[in-house]
């Protein structure tokens, strides 16, 4: 079992640091935020009063933070966690962040002779709670195969993309790609609905015809159809429209420097942006079917 210092306890954080101290790990927990940490210390973590207090007894690092530049502030400089950690340390960033930082991070931590892999999550706040998260992976054979153990304890499908940044690079494709499909989910249920059809019965005959996608079976968007989903519980987060935002911006940012053709995600972008802007940006992504409602 590894000695885990994990940084950052936000709705995904906490549950995922919960769930490996149930694994067996030895977890010592850090955030800026006392009652997160409190909450996971209850648990059976231990509590670090700084950052560098939580890595100086660890071999594996695990951090959640909200941005690129949150990650690099942390990792890197004199006073970073690459800078002050012991030999053979690992670290596992799964903060979605661009992956120009990811890769300046991984490679600053190869340089000092450290192993690192950028492991962002898909699953959400109920997947974090329940340990059964999707890992998207960047970095080498070696460090992934090491942190794969780890990262078993708080998901079930793990992956390793390529090099460092790449675990971004899928990120920011796949939810490019739940972005899409969530809005024409949305405006085909509202369109059956607006014709009198009920949206159950439409939803089924989806499920086993050619539309059949992900948020129709697992996170249906319209309200009563699915008793778990947001739709039914107000639109409670579950993956709250400014993250989906941020994710669709650095989609957005990537499509440009590779001169990719997104037409798509460019569109959803703008529909998640007005959706936002009108009072929305904390409540579910999949509330966005209230676009299509008159």
């Amino acid at each position: 079992m590894a000695k885990v210092a994990f940084i950052g306890l936000g709705n995904m954080g906490g549950p995922m640091a919960a769930n490996l101290v149930k694994a067996g790990h030895q977890v010592t927990v850090f955030d800026l935020v006392d009652a997160a940490m409190d909450a996971v210390v209850a648990q059976g973590a231990s509590k670090a009063a700084t950052a560098l207090e939580a890595l100086a007894s660890a071999d594996t690092v695990i951090t959640m933070l909200p941005a690129g530049k949150h990650v690099a502030g942390l990792y890197l400089g004199d006073e970073g966690l690459i800078a002050k950690a012991n030999p053979g340390t690992l670290f596992m960033d799964c903060s979605t962040i661009d992956a120009e930082t990811a890769r300046k991070v991984g490679e600053a931590a190869t340089a000092k002779g450290l192993q690192m892999i950028d492991a962002p999550v898909s699953g959400g706040v109920k997947a974090a709670q329940a340990g059964t998260l999707a890992f998207m992976c960047g970095g080498d054979a070696e460090a992934f195969a090491r942190g794969k153990q780890v990262l078993e304890g708080m998901g079930k499908n793990i992956f390793l993309a390529g090099d460092h940044g790449a675990g971004q690079i899928a990120k920011i494709c796949n939810n490019m790609l739940l972005a899409v499909h969530m809005i024409g989910t949305a405006e085909a249920l509202q369109l059956g609905a607006n014709n009198g059809l009920d949206p159950k019965v439409l939803s089924e005959i989806m499920l086993n015809s050619s539309g059949r996608n992900w948020s129709l079976e697992t996170y249906n968007p319209y309200p009563d159809v699915m008793p778990t989903a947001p739709a039914s519980n107000d639109y409670k987060p579950g993956f709250m429209v400014q993250l989906m935002l941020k994710d669709l911006g650095l989609a957005m940012e990537n499509s440009l420097s590779t001169q990719s053709s997104v037409p798509m995600g460019a569109l959803a972008r703008s529909l998640y942006a007005s959706f936002s802007s009108k009072g929305n940006a904390q409540r579910d992504f999949s509330a966005i079917l209230e676009m299509f409602q008159a």
